[in-house]
């Protein structure tokens, strides 16, 4: 969708990855000159790259660049820049990013003040609609309330209830609570988490629907008064309230349901005179689909907007700029055919789907399908910022077709460096209630934990040839060579004798016959620390090869394990940033008893006493942690 009577010719992009990058490759097509804007931990990012213009506008961490409301502004100034669009995250829901463009005369690709702070607030949007006939969920705002009166109005509300920050989204804070008794640690935990990640502790508590369908229903306003609806968005397979795979449209819902959704949904948008790209999102109720519920409104593009894009074909950052200056919506929503989103993140699904750092040493994307990335070989995955790296995006006539195509594109996406939860995506897009359209906000909860998978005779064949014949398109073939550990040469490496330790330290070794090929070839690359990584049909493995000598130590220890002692400890499964600690020095605890509170990546992860005894701490609240990193020591009297 072209608009050449868009009168911006400098656009800033205050935002970073694949956002950045989605809009910049709009701007260039329009024709309109981008300004990048980046942190010290994305100078070499690609979005900084393939801007017109790039400034920096501070360090690391996203509070002092990204956040920057100052910064941002400065940037869009010297730029030249007459509009900001601030993308999904960060600043797109800024009322100070909105207040301070108007202020500078620089138009803010995004709706009023008004309906920023309206619809900002969750407690305060859910009120506001629900006088203009939008149906919402039992509950209530707890702003202002001591935990008792709030513990009295959730009795009266009744249980389970879901506990969720006021400000913010993304389903960061949010807690499941069963019944009172598990009411306070949820409340403690959500203010946690939204003071740190909103600079607002308030909460509002709903009745949670047990068997939830998150469906949201993507509108446009335009300063003329018209809102349009363009269709909607089954957002139901969601971990921890983020969701991990989208589709459009919905899995088959009621036709009524669906005229419901949608008009419910530009009520909604109308009743804030909604000028720009917004997404009201709704509850279902899996076993009685008949009545929705409002949840919120995002006042921004969404992450998942492509599968919109995809079965209207029409570029929604390309009508944003369009409304934006001035002119009218002026499209007729069509729909056709059916289009999934995977999000491929930075994780380790079988650890918990804690978040994983390093650096990228091959990016391969698979052909035929869109993808939206973050990273390209090369990259830089820091623990600054959200996990997720890129975006799948399959587009076919029919739903069965779609998440087959997204299922090949997944097994032909190759990430080296970093732990991936693609294996995971394609167990969803084949999973049988998923194909038949089954959804609730808690499938992906019974296919929980994950078993650790042993790497296959292939992966083992293919680690032992990247140590031992480097290749392309490996982009370190000639780095390996330089790395500590195992290598070709070394008095220890026989021809084909290739031993490693998996991530869980288990000792593994390669066959002569590797097996069944697989569909498509297998990849490896090696990392700065002597790592193997291979690829194979979407699953990677890491493999540290060790030596002979090493070997016999690993046997000889484990044959004296048994008389060994050890002090347990707690450690950290991510690297991050120590955010609370629960237990005082010299505490007496009880296996599974909380001790200290990890945050990184929008994750906060708790770290358990591994067995009875008095715990001794080794971090401080605000201690930066590695990965492994003790926090903790468990004594008893053995020990």
């Amino acid at each position: 969708m072209s608009s050449p009577t868009v009168s911006f010719q400098t656009v800033l992009v205050a935002n970073r990855g694949e956002i950045a990058r989605r809009v910049i490759r709009t701007l260039r097509t329009l024709g309109i000159r981008s300004v990048a804007v980046y942190s010290d931990a994305d100078v070499s990012a690609p979005h900084v790259r393939e801007a017109d213009v790039a400034v920096r506008i501070g360090p690391a961490p996203a509070v002092e660049s990204y956040l920057d409301i100052d910064a941002v502004i400065a940037a869009a100034r010297a730029a030249g820049a007459q509009a900001i669009h601030p993308g999904y995250g960060f600043l797109s829901e800024s009322v100070g990013l909105a207040e301070a463009c108007a202020e500078s005369g620089i138009v803010f690709i995004g709706p009023s003040v008004d309906a920023l702070q309206i619809m900002g607030d969750k407690a305060r949007a859910r009120e506001h609609v629900l006088r203009y006939g939008v149906p919402v969920v039992p509950g209530f705002d707890a702003k202002g309330l001591s935990d008792l009166e709030i513990a009295e109005e959730a009795d009266r509300v009744g249980y389970p209830l879901l506990v969720k920050p006021s400000a913010g989204g993304g389903g960061k804070g949010m807690e499941v609570v069963a019944d009172a008794s598990g009411l306070r640690a949820a409340l403690a935990s959500a203010r946690r988490v939204a003071a740190s990640a909103f600079g607002d502790d308030s909460l509002i508590l709903e009745r949670l629907i047990r068997r939830p369908r998150h469906i949201e229903v993507q509108v446009f306003g335009d300063a003329h008064g018209t809102v349009v609806a363009l269709g909607e968005r089954e957002c139901t397979l969601q971990r921890r309230h983020q969701k991990v795979i989208e589709e459009a449209p919905s899995a088959g819902i009621p036709a009524h349901t669906r005229e419901r959704l949608l008009s419910a949904a530009v009520l909604a948008a109308e009743s804030v005179e909604y000028v720009g790209a917004g997404t009201v999102e709704f509850l279902i109720d899996a076993d009685a689909p008949d009545e929705v519920f409002f949840i919120e409104m995002n006042t921004r593009l969404q992450v998942e907007h492509p599968v919109t894009e995809e079965v209207t074909g029409l570029d929604l950052v390309a009508l944003q700029l369009r409304v934006a200056a001035g002119l009218p919506v002026d499209v007729t929503p069509r729909l056709r055919g059916h289009a999934v989103e995977a999000r491929v993140y930075a994780e380790s699904p079988e650890r918990g789907f804690l978040p994983s750092t390093g650096t990228i040493l091959l990016f391969d994307p698979p052909p035929g399908v869109r993808v939206d990335s973050a990273v390209e070989t090369g990259s830089e995955v820091t623990g600054f910022y959200d996990p997720m790296i890129a975006k799948v995006i399959a587009f076919a006539d029919d739903r069965e077709t779609a998440l087959a195509r997204l299922d090949e594109a997944l097994a032909r996406t190759v990430v080296l460096g970093v732990e991936t939860n693609i294996a995971f995506l394609r167990t969803l897009c084949c999973d049988p209630r998923v194909v038949a359209g089954d959804l609730d906000t808690g499938l992906i909860e019974t296919l929980l934990p994950l078993a650790v998978v042993r790497p296959s005779p292939a992966q083992l064949a293919a680690a032992a040839d990247a140590v031992e014949v480097p290749s392309e398109p490996r982009r370190t073939s000639d780095l390996w060579r330089e790395l500590p550990g195992w290598r070709l040469g070394a008095e220890n490496a026989a021809p084909g004798d290739f031993v490693a330790l998996t991530d869980d330290d288990e000792m593994v070794e390669a066959q002569s016959a590797p097996g069944a090929t697989a569909r498509h070839p297998l990849r490896a690359a090696v990392d700065a620390d002597g790592a193997v990584w291979v690829s194979e049909e979407g699953r990677t493995v890491r493999l540290r090869p060790i030596d002979r000598r090493q070997r016999m130590r690993r046997r000889l220890a484990a044959h004296e394990a048994g008389s060994a002692t050890t002090e347990p400890e707690g450690r950290a499964p991510m690297p991050g940033s120590v955010v609370a600690v629960l237990v005082a020095d010299g505490d007496p605890v009880a296996a599974g008893d909380p001790l200290v509170a990890i945050e990184a990546m929008k994750m906060e992860h708790q770290v358990l006493a591994p067995c009875d005894g008095v715990v001794h701490l080794l971090v401080a609240v605000g201690d930066q942690v590695r990965r492994d990193q003790p926090v903790a020591r468990v004594t008893t009297e053995e020990s």
